[in-house]
């Protein structure tokens, strides 16, 4: 599904990614872990196509997409979810998810129509009933919650139907109650099938319940992978990251 092979990038004399090499099977769930710093936004930013590397190849479904802008990249099936949600915030929920299925395809001035595209607005309830938003159909994006701005962020990314979906930090600034159901909600999208998921976090609660493997990374380079239990009780890992087991942190 998705090969990220030997990759680097550094910035000036700054080695952000060092020879990066992970396998993504097709409908896995996977995290990305390790300390601030550690190239984990890099990563995720090169795959994206939002930075290029400088050397490395990123491969979805056999085609190389390194060099290709980050537009086409979505087209390619790669979704992405930020930390920080990027909203279209005078606009309301149904509105952003109309605009976004439109504007690939050159039709985003019927977004305003009296008729809009009844498969855009049938697609964008679709993913509204799936991530819980179809009650807010009508907010205004900026007047949502912290919780459903990310889950708005998140729809935003689905709406077009990627293979892979790129979480970074998907329950950052959230109370329990709306980590909970965030995690509940990522989770359950991976469970319904067809989806490559990897998420960056750093709530090792999260990781090690629902992630079947992870990747540490630490100063740019791939430190360890594994399962949960072999990431838990990896001394290298343990001494770069987690600390004793028992005092495992965020």
């Amino acid at each position: 599904m998705l090969k990220i092979e030997n990759l680097c990038k550094s910035f000036g004399g700054v080695v952000a990614t060092s020879d990066v090499s992970i396998h993504f099977p097709k409908d896995s769930l996977h995290a990305v872990i390790g300390p601030n710093g550690a190239g984990k936004t890099t990563f995720f930013n090169l795959i994206s196509g939002a930075i290029t590397p400088d050397s490395g190849r990123i491969v979805l479904d056999g085609e190389n997409i390194v060099g290709l802008p980050s537009t086409a990249i979505v087209r390619k099936g790669i979704g992405r979810a930020f930390q920080v949600a990027k909203l279209f915030k005078t606009l309301t929920v149904e509105e952003s998810l109309r605009g976004a299925l439109m504007s690939p395809q050159g039709t985003s001035a019927q977004m305003y129509g009296r008729f809009p595209l009844a498969q855009t607005r049938d697609r964008a309830f679709e993913v509204m009933e799936q991530l819980g938003l179809h009650t807010k159909a009508n907010v205004v994006s900026g007047n949502l919650s912290h919780g459903d701005q990310k889950l708005l962020d998140m729809a935003l990314a689905l709406v077009l139907k990627p293979k892979v979906l790129l979480l970074d930090e998907p329950v950052a600034g959230m109370g329990p109650e709306e980590r909970e159901q965030m995690i509940e909600t990522v989770y359950a999208l991976w469970k319904k099938g067809g989806l490559t998921l990897v998420l960056i976090e750093h709530d090792m609660e999260i990781v090690f319940r629902i992630s079947q493997n992870i990747h540490v990374l630490s100063y740019g380079k791939v430190l360890a992978e594994g399962n949960p239990e072999q990431i838990r009780n990896n001394p290298a890992v343990i001494e770069a990251y987690l600390g004793k087991p028992q005092e495992a942190h965020a």
